[in-house]
């Protein structure tokens, strides 16, 4: 039988919440903001979007969990201190703080609308999991089976994951980027110090990772282009005892198969 949200949490108050089911808004996954940045989490509370749809006390919030259909991870509840005619300020509150980026909820909502009543819904959770860590990223799916959206693997990095860090840091590898708006691709090589973690976590600074055709995307359309539109997949792999020539002639081969030079790709070389 299944367990019920009000089974475990009693919510008395309800008159006094809104829901917020936080979905992609063409830039970043709600989920991956909740795990790596409290503070721009809040500010997905403090969004405005012209009409007053935080009108009660309180906001219980939730990132579509989206690797898994149906589901929503709690992240917090939020209370509205003011109002204003462009933004919201918002406090988060300790109500449910144990639950928060813990408690997995099954729900069939589908609507357009992403700010709702709670009355409706409440007594509709149901308790998928509670998971004994909050949720930190993607776990490590194996060194074959790596495919990122920048998004991703920001959240990954900001948070030190230690599954994902212990494989990339101690292995050199060949890389591919893709712009999936343009399709355009460059391959990369990691072969200094901690590897392949290095090597990503620049590109989660700067976008571009110092590569004159990814910089020159960075100038012209800002860092927030690379947030929305990169991947990053692994190659191969290679033990950090690999010498490098080996690397880098295993990089001109992926650039030369995967047409990474020229028009199609972003290789300058």
């Amino acid at each position: 039988m299944p367990i019920l949200l009000a089974d475990i949490w009693p919510i008395e108050d309800q008159d006094d919440f809104k829901i917020h089911f936080a979905r992609w808004n063409n830039h970043a996954q709600p989920l991956e903001v909740l795990a790596r940045d409290r503070e721009e989490w809040r500010g997905w509370q403090e969004y405005y979007p012209g009409r007053n749809d935080f009108n009660r006390q309180f906001i219980f919030s939730l990132a579509q969990f989206y690797h898994e259909p149906g589901t929503w991870l709690f992240g917090g509840v939020f209370r509205v201190l003011e109002r204003h005619a462009d933004r919201y300020v918002v406090e988060e509150t300790d109500r449910g703080a144990g639950f928060v980026g813990r408690l997995k909820l099954l729900s069939d909502y589908r609507s357009r609308t992403t700010r709702t009543f709670m009355q409706p819904h409440y007594d509709q959770f149901i308790v998928k999991e509670i998971t004994r860590e909050p949720y930190a990223g993607l776990p490590f799916p194996g060194m074959g089976n790596i495919d990122l959206a920048f998004d991703e693997l920001s959240t990954l990095v900001r948070n030190d994951r230690p599954d994902w860090r212990g494989a990339l840091e101690t292995a050199k590898g060949i890389y591919l980027v893709t712009d999936t708006r343009t399709t355009r691709r460059y391959v990369g090589s990691a072969h200094g110090e901690n590897g392949i973690w290095a090597r990503w976590s620049n590109y989660v600074e700067t976008g571009h990772g110092g590569n004159v055709e990814l910089r020159n995307l960075v100038d012209q359309n800002g860092l927030e282009y690379c947030q929305d539109n990169f991947r990053f997949a692994l190659l191969e792999d290679h033990r950090m005892g690999t010498s490098d020539d080996v690397i880098l002639a295993r990089e001109a081969h992926w650039k030369r198969i995967l047409l990474a030079r020229g028009e199609d790709g972003l290789n300058r070389n």
